[in-house]
């Protein structure tokens, strides 16, 4: 069910949830926390679709805050408009889309603050361009967690560089959940015999990948030893993460992904295996970020120290490579 509700209010916005409650059932009945997604005007939808699919593992609230990123004009007329969703519209979750215009849309925490379940957790989520420092924007200050994607900036890079100084316990990224897989089946890899030292690491991705950065970072942090970053530039160039070399005494570990969803490992005195790695969707690591409430200790480590160390690391060795 839709229903539509414009040029409105917060308090009207919560008038109509609860006749849609008394007329339907207690549909906030089992929401778990409250999941604020900040929105380009326009570019809703996708975002929604991965709330909804994620709400079958995390039942919740969804408000989607919508707002147009350019400054509101002298002559334009602020107004909200919203729209609820429940049922079959709203996966398990319920969602509450706020359209905001003009000034309407410059105190967004005031859009949200009578909307919120009580007693709940907050999540808040930037699918598209985040601000500067998440966990100071209206939103944050009032969000446990604070979910970006560096990969959806117009600088990925820039942003992730951004995220490490301004990180503060409960962001994270989406750049750190799409290498679940990565960091899994490497460290599958390693908790097999023979358990020897590694002694060069090499990741190679996208020049504009925030994931093989990270990676990088993790790897040098998890085995201290330092990692050579290596970019491919050019095009085509595929996307994201495109292989990790591990050497040890006994030989090299190649994990290679040249299509989108299998990647090749190759080891010693092993058959060469492929394995199922596909590229992951928003949906997958929205509910990943869901799982967990609380801070994410390791992603903070690497914010804020694996990545410094790397990049320090990479200059050192670039100095060294200049001088010889």
């Amino acid at each position: 069910m839709i229903v539509d509700l414009p040029n409105t209010t917060t308090s009207k916005i919560s008038k109509a949830l609860v006749r849609i409650r008394e007329e339907g059932g207690a549909v906030a009945l089992g929401r778990v926390l409250t999941l604020i997604i900040a929105a380009e005007l326009g570019n809703e939808e996708e975002a929604i679709e991965a709330a909804n699919d994620a709400s079958r593992e995390h039942p919740m609230r969804v408000l989607v805050i919508s707002t147009s990123s350019a400054s509101p004009t002298v002559d334009e007329v602020p107004r909200v408009d919203a729209q609820i969703r429940v049922g079959g519209d709203a996966g398990a979750s319920e969602v509450i889309v706020v359209t905001a215009y003009g000034d309407a849309a410059l105190d967004q925490e005031s859009l949200v603050t009578g909307l919120l379940l009580p007693d709940a957790p907050v999540v808040a989520w930037w699918p598209g361009e985040a601000p500067a420092n998440a966990s100071e924007s209206p939103l944050g200050r009032i969000a446990q967690r604070r979910i970006t994607d560096a990969a959806a900036n117009a600088n990925p890079l820039e942003a992730m560089h951004r995220m490490c100084k301004t990180y503060v316990p409960g962001d994270t990224d989406f750049a750190w959940t799409r290498l679940t897989l990565w960091r899994a089946q490497l460290a599958a890899v390693l908790d097999q015999p023979p358990y020897e030292s590694i002694t060069a690491v090499t990741v190679s991705g996208a020049a504009d990948s925030p994931s093989t950065m990270l990676l990088a970072a993790w790897l040098q942090m998890q085995l201290q030893v330092n990692v050579s970053l290596e970019v491919a530039d050019g095009s085509p160039v595929p996307t994201g993460i495109h292989s990790v070399v591990l050497e040890r005494k006994s030989g090299t570990i190649h994990l290679e992904r040249n299509v989108a969803s299998i990647a090749t490992l190759t080891q010693p005195d092993q058959p060469v295996h492929d394995i199922s790695m596909p590229r992951r969707s928003l949906r997958d690591c929205l509910a990943e970020e869901l799982r967990r409430l609380d801070p994410d200790s390791l992603f903070g480590d690497v914010v804020r120290r694996g990545v410094r160390e790397l990049t320090a690391s990479q200059a050192e060795t670039s100095t060294k490579a200049s001088n010889s």
